[in-house]
């Protein structure tokens, strides 16, 4: 990449699984991809091998280091950082169940997760998962220096790592909608923080 292009970040959300297919938050459950996910995440590959990329990062999840493979990169780092925002007590559940639970109209950016009961994890605010993407983009982000770099994560932990990429607030990435098997890419105009592409999605 020439000395005077900006340096671009690209998130690459996991294929399809049976529990993001159906709702359900999905953090620390190790769920696989369905037979579409592996479609999408191999699809994924024609579409990224057009990018040569000095840096992959996969989440530890099989959900992301499969797609990761399957989209041509086996060798992508493992970041820790990368896991998706842990939803406590509301882990396997949809948004219909919690509201159901809860009685109210809960919205995740909004009134964040349940405090984990016992032998639970005891889920993280969305301030945290904030700290974790921002420590993220510090590692990759060399303006000038470094060539591409692509994440492969998790739909709500990319939306908040956006809003750190943009300065805003990460309440923000409730408006940031991220389908399974998406590409966006994180960018920079005039030393102005952009999003270059959002949710550009293969088919299947």
């Amino acid at each position: 990449m020439a000395a005077e292009s900006p340096q671009e970040v690209w998130l690459v959300r996991h294929g399809e699984t049976e529990w993001s297919r159906d709702g359900r938050h999905t953090s620390y459950s190790d769920i696989p991809l369905t037979d579409n996910g592996v479609e999408v995440a191999r699809a994924l590959g024609e579409r990224l091998r057009e990018t040569q990329f000095d840096l992959v990062l996969t989440s530890p999840r099989q959900r992301a280091r499969r797609t990761a493979e399957l989209a041509g990169f086996p060798g992508a780092r493992v970041d820790p950082d990368l896991v998706e925002w842990d939803y406590g007590a509301y882990e396997g559940l949809t948004t219909a169940q919690i509201r159901r639970q809860r009685g109210d109209n809960w919205r995740l950016f909004d009134a964040g997760v349940a405090p984990g009961g016992p032998g639970q994890t005891p889920g993280e605010d969305i301030h945290q998962v904030a700290d974790r993407a921002r420590a993220v983009l510090n590692r990759v982000w060399q303006p000038l220096q470094r060539g591409p770099v692509a994440l492969v994560g998790h739909g709500h932990m990319l939306r908040v790592l956006t809003t750190v990429w943009l300065g805003m607030p990460p309440e923000s990435g409730a408006m940031l909608e991220l389908g399974t098997g998406a590409v966006c890419i994180l960018s920079e105009q005039h030393e102005v923080r952009t999003i270059r592409l959002w949710n550009r999605r293969t088919a299947g």
